[in-house]
């Protein structure tokens, strides 16, 4: 049977002016309009199709991909509102995605973008979406394990930090002094599992713990030399958002790989940037790092 708001390989019964009908199961036949037809489709074929209700309330399908299906979170913009029934997002699709007012949890307006989770709406069997994140987390005791790393998407900014739902299934907080550059709401960045509390709290970091964070980073930054002729502008001084966009670490976890990268005589300073050292003797009255904390 097909699944609404999902992708689903369906079959193709029968042709008509407007397009193929597919076998939707229980949903009975679910049309595939003309201008979504892949070229040589034959009757009998399977395709995969995701299907949802047209302005109509009429089940169709699509071969068009959808930004988010329904069961995931996704970051979605407001592309129009309705002052009877809410406001629209963008996710991909011809026909585009109904917030409505009651599951806004902060009103939006056009041109916002929204962390959202989508789904069926049981009253009307509709797929909407809804801000209203946290009924739709998991609350049992994650099985995540110290420093695994995992996706997160950036929910909220609070006072102790950013919120972010850890792998679509649960929410964790990156504490403020974890974060080097601000982080945007909807963003989506790697990071690390810093702790799981007894009550189920998760503590989250953007960088792995102790020497396997140094060890990873100083092998990356060893590459970017090799591959930009043995030296870079980074160094000290960098922006800690510039340093997050290149090598996606913190500028503390770049500082202490530079720092392992120069004690290793690997690299020298040359104020501004960094070099290859092609010797392991460090030349008297080269610079050396600073020794201030990141920043």
């Amino acid at each position: 049977m097909a699944q609404i708001g999902k992708h689903n390989s369906l079959t193709v019964l029968h042709s008509t002016a407007h397009g193929v009908y597919l076998d939707g199961g229980e949903h009975g036949e679910i049309l595939l309009p003309n201008r979504y037809i892949p070229k040589g489709t034959s009757i009998g074929d399977a395709l995969e199709v995701f299907v949802y209700r047209d302005s109509e309330d009429r089940l169709v399908a699509t071969t068009e991909k959808p930004f988010a299906t329904v069961g995931e979170f996704a970051t979605l913009e407001v592309v129009s509102v309705n002052r009877n029934i809410g406001a629209f997002l963008n996710w991909g699709l011809l026909k585009d995605l109904l917030l409505p007012f009651r599951e806004q949890a902060e009103p939006v307006r056009v041109g916002d973008k929204v962390v959202a989770y989508i789904l069926v709406d049981e009253k009307t069997d509709r797929i909407i979406a809804t801000t209203r994140l946290n009924r739709h987390l998991s609350r049992e005791r994650p099985a995540f394990r110290l420093q695994q790393p995992v996706s997160l998407l950036i929910t909220a900014r609070t006072p102790l930090g950013y919120n972010a739902i850890i792998e679509g299934t649960h929410l964790g907080l990156l504490y403020h002094s974890n974060v080097g550059a601000p982080l945007q709401v909807g963003q989506q960045v790697k990071g690390f599992i810093a702790a799981v509390h007894p009550g189920g709290k998760i503590d989250l970091s953007l960088d792995a713990s102790g020497y396997q964070r140094v060890e990873s980073l100083t092998d990356r930054i060893l590459e970017a030399l090799k591959n930009n002729g043995g030296r870079l502008d980074f160094d000290d001084d960098t922006p800690p958002e510039r340093i997050r966009s290149a090598f996606d670490a913190s500028k503390k976890a770049f500082k202490q790989a530079l720092g392992a990268l120069y004690k290793q005589r690997r690299i020298r300073f040359t104020n501004p940037g960094i070099e290859t050292l092609d010797i392991r003797e460090a030349k008297e009255g080269d610079w050396k790092p600073s020794a201030q904390s990141g920043r």
